[in-house]
């Protein structure tokens, strides 16, 4: 668990992707802490799971485990392609919670194979999904967060903007490096309003179902997704005024924050290899 435990009481977090995986946890991390959450993603029990009617949880599922953890949630249904919905989903949180001052952009499309290997289609989807999504949303929420009395945020689940770290073949590291560049972009557009704008991103894989469905590594190379939400709490605890305009790893932020023991979040015993890094470059050191 982070050192840090920010009080965010009377905070709001928007989250997209919450259904599942790195998304929820995060959410339910933030919860804990007195946030209210918008739980948001495209599978909904409203629509008997959608699309996604073969996967396990919905935005209504993740929204019931907040508040469980005493926080107020909203689930709103949403394709972050679709500028409308975009819109319509940000006035909606807004309207509800009167203020919304967290926005993490987690939702992504994951296709793990070489260019020459990828159809133009998934492509699209990818580059929809990952770099559209994220400028869609930072756009719908870009005034309201300059108005936020307090610290406001926007943060993205994305790599450092680094080739020899580019998470995985051509097409998808474009996806999420472009993520990156629109957070790490924001940060001076939003700077004078005191808006902390950072990516973070996990050193080892993490235990979610594209993992598992790619096959990166073993379970004894992974970690849960607590990790990662552990990184965001962490980074609400810092000044946004002072904190922007960074691109962190998980463990790196967190040993900073005094952790030396990360077995917690091992999915099985031992000390998992960084092998989503060791994937890209082979020269990774863990930082002692």
């Amino acid at each position: 668990m982070s050192p840090t435990t920010p009080d965010l009481d009377g905070s709001t977090a928007f989250i997209t992707g919450t259904t599942r995986g790195i998304g929820k946890a995060i959410a339910l991390a933030l919860a804990e802490r007195g946030c209210d959450i918008v739980s948001t993603g495209k599978t909904s029990e409203a629509d008997d799971y959608g699309e996604d009617k073969d996967l396990e949880g919905s935005i209504e599922q993740t929204a019931r485990e907040v508040e469980e953890r005493g926080a107020e949630a909203l689930p709103i249904q949403l394709d972050v392609r679709d500028p409308e919905n975009v819109e319509a989903a940000a006035e909606e949180a807004i309207d509800h919670f009167g203020e919304v001052n967290v926005v993490i952009n987690n939702a992504s499309a994951i296709q793990l194979v070489p260019t020459e290997e990828l159809p133009p289609d998934r492509f699209d989807l990818m580059t929809d999904v990952n770099v559209r999504g994220t400028y869609l949303t930072a756009r719908a929420f870009a005034d309201h967060l300059k108005d936020v009395e307090g610290d406001a945020w926007v943060l993205t689940n994305a790599p450092p903007v680094t080739v020899d770290r580019a998470p995985g073949h051509a097409p998808y590291s474009w996806s999420k490096l472009g993520m990156s560049f629109v957070t790490l972009s924001l940060a001076s557009e939003l700077g004078g309003h005191d808006v902390g704008c950072n990516a973070f991103w996990p050193v080892t894989a993490i235990d979610t179902r594209a993992t598992r469905y790619f096959g990166l590594g073993t379970e004894d190379d992974w970690r849960t997704p607590d990790i990662v939400a552990d990184t965001v709490l962490e980074i609400l605890s810092r000044d946004p005024a002072e904190f922007t305009g960074n691109a962190v790893y998980d463990e790196e932020l967190l040993r900073e924050a005094g952790i030396e023991d990360f077995s917690e979040y091992n999915l099985t015993e031992g000390d998992p290899d960084p092998i989503s890094a060791r994937m890209v470059d082979p020269d990774y050191e863990r930082p002692s």
